[in-house]
């Protein structure tokens, strides 16, 4: 329902945007007519024509931007918000079971993994959306260490496996050819939350089964890229710019069933691009998976880290 509100006012304020431009345009021609003979006028007219114009088109993308931006917002509102409820209500439900019921001690043990299991999709919740603020705000005032892109990655898809209870062969790291060793220069703690969302993402979006593949290489002589392809639901092309954005998400069907904030994708390219890297996303179309790539400077790992407040 508030979706079509939505779309109902963002239709009202283009069709009032084309109104306007063609009363301009009526009462720019009936002020030529009515002033051919005096050139100054004329060329007076054309000028007051183009800044209506100009305003009017302005303000019809303002507002229209406007309205597509609280349509993120509130979307990601509703979002964190079921985050944040299903979890609380799962772990509360399992406590008054525990409480009231007398359970077998095999029962309590399958209880307790189910809410530890919950209590971690809250914690990832809430720090995602903590991580989102502190980007912002914060301008690589922290020391940073030379980091194993390979450890990281292999950490990183310990904590996915166990994080969404699947086998090991659902995602898998492909060895680095000849066993080079691959070092960047950052901040361990926002690496790991990149690399996470990235291979969260990948799950979440392969709804008939997760295989994810994973490799890590050198590209351009002096850069890493971590490549991680899934065969899930797939990116439109049209898509596949937008959604990097704040609070964006993939409009469709299947895409709205999958329950997210909008802001993973958002911090993997923002934490990339604070690391003098980047990261981007193809895709052959929908339901033909996705490749994501997040590309990070080469360091050496005997680099002294930089001190507070240096950039690279």
């Amino acid at each position: 329902m508030n979706i079509t509100r939505r779309r109902g006012a963002i239709a009202i304020f283009i069709t009032l945007g084309v109104f306007l431009v063609g009363v301009a345009v009526a009462l720019n021609i009936g002020w030529i007519i009515l002033n051919k003979r005096t050139v100054a006028f004329a060329i007076l007219g054309v000028i007051l024509f183009a800044l209506l114009i100009a305003g009017v088109v302005l303000n019809t993308i303002f507002l229209v931007r406007e309205i597509r931006r609280n349509e993120r917002q509130n979307s990601f509102l509703n979002a964190v918000t079921h985050e944040l409820k299903t979890p609380i209500a799962s772990i509360r439900l399992y406590l008054e079971t525990l409480q009231r019921r007398t359970t077998t001690e095999e029962q309590k043990q399958q209880f307790y993994r189910i809410m530890l299991s919950d209590s971690d999709r809250l914690l990832a919740t809430v720090e995602q959306v903590l991580k989102a603020g502190e980007l912002g705000q914060r301008a690589r005032q922290l020391n940073r260490v030379a980091i194993d892109l390979e450890a990281l990655v292999n950490e990183c898809i310990a904590i996915t496996l166990q994080r969404h209870n699947l086998t090991p062969d659902a995602i898998q790291l492909q060895p680095v050819s000849g066993a080079v060793r691959l070092h960047t220069l950052g901040i361990p703690e926002d690496l790991r939350t990149a690399v996470l969302n990235l291979l969260d993402n990948a799950v979440k979006y392969s709804p008939n089964g997760v295989h994810v593949r994973c490799t890590l290489a050198i590209t351009r002589y002096t850069w890493a890229s971590l490549r991680i392809t899934d065969t899930g639901l797939g990116i439109p092309q049209n898509q596949l710019k937008r959604i990097f954005h704040r609070f964006y998400r993939v409009p469709g069907r299947d895409m709205l069933r999958i329950k997210g904030t909008g802001l993973g994708l958002f911090l993997v390219r923002n934490i990339a691009r604070q690391h003098g890297g980047d990261a981007t996303a193809t895709s052959p179309g929908p339901g033909l998976g996705a490749t994501f790539t997040l590309t990070l400077p080469l360091t050496n790992p005997s680099h002294p880290p930089l001190s507070a407040g240096s950039t690279q």
